[in-house]
């Protein structure tokens, strides 16, 4: 337990110290070895210096006693100035080191969450808290691995001290002396530790009301919430929400400081205050004896009292030591849940196939960890060449699953995704990736420019702002961007000079432009999941006016709720219950009096419901 606890974070801690540098360790080494030797000569300096007072004082300046007086002032003063000098130097250098350790860890976060080509650990709530957990202690300069490793090396000046005191002392009142007051030293170190282990736990068990307690702070601080917070009145509630969530936190946190630091800490302090009083006895009485002179008497009250201040808590090391690797600890368990990849199919790399091919989903199964029920049950499923198939089916269908079936974002639990025959997880996932151009119903507003937004449809092409505006122009967006002064280069947020912000149907027609951008870039399959969702009735018709025309050539898979979209495509599929139950054109599945007729004509009334009280 005392390994794992004391001695396994430092090893951690000295491994992750080299991403510093070997020249700029070696240095800070070399300036912490400096600092602990400097106080300890500054003390035998400084006790030789009143050992020599009486001489130098009775028989004056220029003689011997008087230059034998002045060494030690000088020595004691050059150790003193060294102190001074290298303070500042020692804080810049472990400043230095914790901008590099974090910076590396950052490095790996942001490796970590772009590692896979899958949602595995993004969809994780256990690796994702891991992720959060590491992101927010380095966002919020908390104790960091950087604090941690230049904390760990600041522990050599501060030991390095502690050990010259005892040995100063040793030569005065001899080695058990010594011995006792580095062992009163160090067990009250370890108090100071052990409260802080302990401490460290009991944060771990708080950390999800702690979390609770950050989303009601940004709930009530985000622009996004304002207008519902204020609307519904709910300012009140999220102030006392968010109150008893850091009141739920911090009174365990409070108990806990109080069992931790009270009563061990204060046995432990009785324990070392005797053998400290008894090291200091022995060096008294000594020198009351007789048997060491003034110069020796000063020098072992000194290295006692310098010693016994050694026993305090680091603000330097303690905490950064015992609290800065939990970031970097956080980051090994999101890095072991992203390294948890699905296994492909046996047997060599396949290219993609060139010319038409067709995209078959062949008795396709997939569950979500932790779930019982599969989203996809045994699909069989065909997405003709060229041809646009459009799929409906209530919420839980499976039908956002299987877009990401398709782009590989996850991958089957059984059954095989092949295109042109091949197993699609035979073909390298940048290549596969370079066929899809998609429109997902949660499609991410970049806080770019409005050719950034559409260019980012192919990013693996040259720009071509030629097509940005074609594009752009097809979905009705470029005139309106023209009018701006920056044009396409316009920031789309209003927080960038120049910037403006859109409307929900601005920002669904910016990310069909994208999709269309891929299309014109080579991409062969184009997935729209509620492409028109936050579009008007007009918008919506003026689109799937030219449907035929931008999307000419290309295999379309086509979702939506919007029944006026779905009868666009050639063919439309059904979805319950994670397989197919219906298929055919729209009159075909009207005319049947299965499921899709069923919610055509519930949507269809719901639609002359509103006609007739317009």
């Amino acid at each position: 337990m005392w390994w794992k606890q004391a001695v396994r974070p430092r090893i951690a801690i000295a491994r992750q110290v080299r991403v510093a540098g070997g020249g700029l360790v070696a240095t800070l080494v070399a300036v912490n070895l400096l600092l602990g030797v400097l106080p300890v000569v500054f003390v035998v300096a400084t006790s030789r210096l009143v050992g020599r007072i009486p001489a130098a004082v009775s028989t004056g300046t220029g003689t011997p006693a008087w230059d034998v007086f002045l060494w030690p002032f000088l020595v004691a003063a050059v150790a003193f100035v060294g102190q001074q000098a290298l303070a500042p130097v020692q804080v810049a250098l472990g400043e230095l080191m914790k901008r590099r350790v974090d910076g590396w860890v950052h490095g790996r976060i942001m490796a970590a969450a772009l590692r896979r080509t899958d949602l595995g650990a993004m969809e994780d709530p256990d690796a994702l808290d891991a992720l959060g957990d590491a992101s927010r202690r380095l966002a919020g300069n908390w104790e960091t691995p950087g604090m941690a490793c230049a904390g760990l090396v600041a522990l050599i000046g501060r030991y390095v001290r502690l050990l010259g005191l005892c040995v100063v002392v040793a030569t005065v009142a001899g080695w058990p002396a010594a011995a006792a007051l580095g062992a009163a030293t160090m067990l009250l170190r370890h108090a100071n530790r052990a409260g802080l282990r302990r401490y460290s736990q009991v944060w771990d068990d708080v950390t999800g009301l702690v979390r609770r307690g950050g989303y009601l702070r940004d709930l009530a601080m985000s622009d996004g919430a304002a207008k519902e917070v204020r609307v519904y009145g709910l300012t009140r509630w999220i102030a006392d929400r968010y109150e008893r969530a850091y009141r739920s936190w911090l009174t365990p946190i409070w108990a806990a400081r109080r069992k931790v630091y009270i009563l061990p800490y204060l046995a432990c302090t009785l324990v070392a205050l005797a053998a400290a009083v008894v090291v200091l006895l022995l060096v008294a009485r000594r020198g009351a004896d007789g048997d060491i002179s003034v110069t020796s008497l000063a020098l072992g009250l000194q290295a006692t009292v310098a010693a016994l201040t050694l026993a305090a808590y680091y603000p330097e090391s303690d905490g950064p030591t015992q609290f800065g690797m939990l970031a970097a600890e956080a980051l090994r368990r999101f890095e072991q849940a992203a390294d948890t990849a699905p296994a492909g199919p046996a047997g060599p790399v396949q290219p993609v196939p060139t010319g038409p091919a067709t995209v078959r989903f062949e008795g396709v199964s997939f569950r979500y960890p932790g779930s019982a029920r599969p989203v996809l049950d045994r699909l069989d499923l065909e997405l003709p060449a060229g041809t646009c198939t459009g799929v409906v089916g209530v919420n839980g269908a499976g039908k956002t699953t299987l877009v990401k079936m398709l782009a590989r974002l996850h991958e089957p639990s059984t059954g095989t995704v092949r295109f042109g025959g091949t197993d699609i997880r035979a073909m390298p996932v940048p290549e596969w990736r370079r066929q899809l151009s998609v429109v997902f119903q949660d499609f991410i507003r970049y806080e770019l420019s409005v050719a950034d937004n559409v260019a980012f449809g192919a990013v693996h092409a040259p720009r071509d702002p030629d097509s940005v505006r074609r594009v752009l122009d097809r979905v009705g967006l470029l005139s309106e961007f023209e009018r701006l002064p920056q044009g396409v280069d316009t920031p789309l947020h209003r927080a960038y000079p120049g910037g403006t912000d859109l409307s929900g149907g601005q920002w669904q027609r910016v990310a069909i432009a994208r999709c269309l951008y891929g299309l014109a870039a080579g991409a062969r399959i184009l997935v729209m999941d509620e492409p028109t969702a936050a579009l008007d009735v007009r918008a919506e018709a003026g689109f799937f006016t030219q449907f035929t025309e931008l999307t000419r050539g290309a295999t379309v898979l086509l979702i939506s709720h919007r029944f006026s979209s779905i009868r666009h495509a050639d063919r439309i599929v059904v979805l319950d219950g994670g397989q197919v139950a219906e298929q055919g054109g729209h009159d075909e599945l009207v005319a049947a009096g299965g499921r899709y007729a069923e919610l055509f004509e519930l949507q269809a009334e719901r639609f002359a419901e509103e006609v007739r009280h317009d």
